[in-house]
């Protein structure tokens, strides 16, 4: 009797375990994952300008679902530091991104992707669920706006996230890491705001990328926006500076359509 009452305790423990949402295995286990491999296809296929040899990658395949796989498997675990969560998700957003151009390569736009019927911020190439971490459906909106918006206090990342387009800021031609994260974000962030494709920003006018518009909630918590971009552009501003947008370009950042 007291074998089977044994017997019953653990296959319950065993049921909770695999069924709650909370344990170690659907949050990530272990530490955080090696971004080598993403860096090795970077350096190869991303060149100065941040564009992307999406036809070289076609024959990387393997190597990005490899790469991919990994990250599907090793979702953050609360015992990681908060870089290393940041650098996983902003790399697990790049990937996945590359990958879903690579695997419907030759198209003009991300946005050739959207569904028929596409409505911003609720049906999208970019809310649709079609990889999984840690066992659960996501969606590259729920990586950006769920997570790396809502649980770090890091504007910095949308200089880091690829949104595969022309006016995005340039994918980085390697990793990030819990290492050099800080340093990585610093540098996105000058490239990115004082690149004159992306940002206007002289003495006489400030024309800026949408990005800044977007999200402004983001890079104007306890200051304003001009003294949030004051920390990175070359050219340094007067508080009273006016600010307009610029359209965005959502062509393919494809090195083939530069050369």
């Amino acid at each position: 009797m007291k074998k089977q009452t044994s017997l019953l305790v653990l296959f319950f423990t065993i049921l909770v375990a695999c069924t709650d949402p909370n344990n170690s295995q659907a949050q990530g286990n272990g530490s955080a994952p090696n971004h080598d491999s993403w860096t090795r296809i970077l350096s190869k296929y991303v060149d100065g300008k941040g564009f992307v040899d999406y036809k070289g990658l076609i024959g990387e395949k393997a190597a990005l679902s490899a790469y991919s796989d990994l990250l599907s498997s090793n979702a953050p675990s609360e015992s990681w530091s908060e870089n290393e969560k940041i650098a996983y998700w902003i790399n697990a957003y790049n990937v996945f991104t590359v990958k879903l151009i690579v695997d419907n390569y030759p198209i003009e736009s991300i946005k050739d992707l959207n569904p028929t019927l596409s409505i911003p911020t609720i049906r999208s190439i970019w809310t649709k669920e079609w990889f999984q971490i840690g066992g659960e459906d996501f969606s590259l909106d729920q990586i950006e706006h769920k997570i790396l918006r809502k649980d770090f206090e890091e504007p910095r990342i949308h200089f880091a996230v690829n949104c595969a387009s022309i006016s995005c800021p340039v994918l980085r031609p390697e990793a990030y890491t819990a290492e050099k994260l800080d340093q990585q974000l610093d540098e996105q962030a000058r490239i990115f705001l004082n690149d004159p494709s992306r940002n206007v920003i002289t003495k006489e006018k400030v024309e800026l990328s949408k990005i800044f518009n977007w999200f402004g909630g983001d890079f104007k918590k306890g200051q304003t926006l001009i003294e949030y971009i004051d920390q990175f552009t070359e050219v340094k501003l007067n508080s009273d500076t006016k600010i307009r947008f610029l359209k965005y370009d959502w062509g393919l950042n494809d090195s083939s359509k530069t050369n």
